[in-house]
């Protein structure tokens, strides 16, 4: 049963292209100084004819086996830049739009001028854009993921190291990135500030990447304890 789910899912991967059945959510990223929203991410769901809205989880990892995410990808830039354009044209202040990139668009030779024709269609600045990526991402080829974070770099786009202290950290290789931005991932966020270990590593991190001369974005927030807590340890 598990097969065939994942060969009809496989088939209709590129139906759900060709009909538009995609869609980008945003989530707002807000500004803990000021409390107003500076950002948002994009968020990729599938809206199926069959299974209703279906998130990230229930199809992009067959999408990476069969290549398919390369198209999703384009796709996903090509619209992410198009909303960063027409919230940019109604909002009294800059508003940047993060994008996600899968480990197989990561490696693809042609993600980078995808993304700087995308900005040229839709006349962005580079700063509206940012880059998601995560540590694990980084670790399995470093000279190669050094190198396409160094165009990232000179287009003027922002990165960001999502779901970080998750993966396979390495502070060692993580100095050598130009890296603007640090996610401190949901699971660390859930229990602030009950819980001291979460407490901790929250802390370490900010540190770190305040020295680093790195912004930090918290995921998941959902209490105003939570918030005050952020507030008070100096998260942007």
């Amino acid at each position: 049963r598990n097969a065939a789910k994942r060969l009809r899912t496989e088939y209709e991967i590129g139906q759900a292209l060709d009909f538009s059945q995609f869609e980008l959510f945003y989530q707002p990223k807000i500004s803990l100084k000021t409390m107003q929203i500076v950002g948002v991410e994009s968020l990729i769901r599938w809206n199926h004819p069959e299974r209703g809205l279906l998130g990230p989880q229930e199809f992009i990892e067959i999408a990476e086996d069969t290549g398919s995410i390369i198209d999703i990808g384009t796709w996903v830039i090509q619209e992410a830049c198009r909303a960063c354009q027409a919230l940019n044209a109604s909002a009294d202040r800059p508003i940047d739009v993060a994008i996600n990139i899968s480990p197989r668009q990561f490696r693809d030779p042609n993600l980078v001028t995808t993304l700087r024709r995308s900005m040229r269609e839709m006349a962005l600045h580079p700063s509206n854009i940012e880059i998601e990526i995560t540590e694990t991402m980084l670790m399995q080829d470093v000279e190669a993921a050094e190198e396409t974070i160094t165009h990232f770099s000179e287009l003027g786009v922002r990165v960001a190291i999502d779901d970080f202290g998750t993966g396979h950290s390495s502070l060692n290789y993580l100095k050598r990135f130009p890296i603007n931005t640090v996610k401190v991932d949901r699971s660390f966020v859930t229990e602030l500030p009950e819980n001291g270990d979460d407490l901790a590593i929250t802390r370490a991190v900010i540190a770190m990447a305040h020295q680093l001369n790195m912004e930090v974005v918290a995921e998941g927030v959902e209490t105003t304890a939570q918030l005050d807590c952020l507030a008070q340890e100096s998260c942007e």
